[in-house]
């Protein structure tokens, strides 16, 4: 109970201190290693599948001096899956990407999807977590660790917590784009964008994916996925989808903002005027862009003093949240700028979310329209 307790604290204090720095920080995550061979077919071995595409992946990221790579394994080593989350929140990385491969019992199966964490049904979905999450069995008291998980029981796979329900929106966006670029780059059939239970992404605290770059199980697709070119091809996919991503969501920062002590805060606000803000409605129809600053279940009031000065700050509930967002905008260039000021005001992990005619939209899609 000691040492289950000792991660939790550890684990919410890497949730409090999380935050995005001035470069853009992938981690990247070879799915199984080790004495975990993951999905076997055909000669084809999930394992090496997924660290030589992680590799390809991360060399092709690090041309860019703005990207840091983080990986959770460069070699053929087992680390067990709360391991891979405690590097990525250590890491305060910006988005965390797990690389898979699948299978299924018929060979004829093929084509790649990308997951976020989320509760499904779906008996699918339920499969390929099943599959992905037995790994647990070959860590020592994983029962105690994972609060009594069963990998072979659909009631623990839909029982994982969502943690950091605000992180949902970007995950999907970055999912989508996974995909997108697999259209681009392959000819495999785009299996699309899926929810399901992963315990490796439950406790990661940033927009995370899940990607099954292909069948192993299919003699065809396996081929493929074990090929120098068949991962060179993925490598570019996932590559530029992450750039993509970044393009839009990430806006670096000169340096880091110091973190500002309690005391100061309440200095400031003695010298501030507490005025309550009053947003400047702009039409709803058509594109428009906003930067969503922070998810809580507090209800708060959009002062000028709590969001730092960030005016207007618009409010909208989202289930068991509350949405803030910062300012409204008919261009897309001019959300940017937002984005950045707000980054620069100490909200390091806001991005932009778009709408059409009131509805919410993806922000690639909104970009496209004219």
């Amino acid at each position: 109970m000691i040492k289950k307790a000792s991660f939790f604290l550890s684990f919410i204090c890497v949730l409090i201190g999380y935050g995005q720095t001035s470069k853009f920080k992938v981690v990247l995550d070879a799915g199984h290693g080790g004495k975990d061979y993951g999905a076997v077919y055909h000669g084809n071995i999930e394992k090496n599948i997924a660290l030589k595409t992680v590799l390809k992946v991360g060399a092709l990221l690090e041309q860019d001096p703005q990207i840091e790579v983080i990986y959770t394994r460069r070699s053929d080593v087992f680390i067990e899956l709360q391991q891979r989350a405690t590097i990525a929140n250590k890491s305060k990385g910006s988005i965390f990407v797990s690389m898979h491969c699948n299978a299924n019992k018929s060979e004829a199966a093929s084509g790649n999807e990308t997951y976020v964490m989320g509760i499904t049904r779906n008996a699918s979905n339920l499969e390929v977590a099943k599959h992905e999450n037995q790994v647990v069995t070959l860590e020592s008291d994983y029962k105690i660790k994972y609060d009594g998980f069963d990998p072979k029981s659909p009631e623990s796979v839909i029982g994982i917590n969502i943690l950091q329900e605000e992180y949902l929106d970007q995950s999907i966006e970055l999912a989508d784009k996974v995909q997108y670029f697999f259209t681009k780059k392959t000819k495999n059939k785009n299996r699309g964008v899926k929810q399901a239970g992963f315990l490796v992404l439950r406790q990661i605290t940033m927009p995370r994916v899940l990607i099954e770059m292909g069948f192993v199980s299919n003699k065809q697709e396996g081929a493929f996925l074990n090929s120098d070119a068949g991962q060179e091809k993925l490598a570019e996919a996932i590559a530029g989808s992450i750039i993509q991503y970044k393009k839009e969501f990430f806006a670096a920062t000169k340096e880091s903002k110091p973190v500002v002590s309690i005391n100061k805060e309440k200095n400031e606000e003695k010298t501030e005027q507490k005025e309550q803000v009053k947003p400047t409605v702009i039409s709803s129809k058509g594109i428009v862009y906003k930067v969503q600053i922070s998810a809580s279940p507090n209800d708060l009031d959009p002062t000028a003093v709590d969001f730092k000065g960030l005016s207007p700050i618009f409010k909208e509930p989202a289930g068991k949240l509350f949405k803030y967002y910062f300012s409204q905008e008919k261009k897309y260039e001019a959300a940017q700028k937002r984005l950045e000021e707000a980054k620069k005001k100490g909200f390091e992990s806001a991005y932009i979310v778009a709408y059409k005619d009131g509805v919410k939209i993806s922000l690639s899609e909104a970009i496209k329209i004219k």
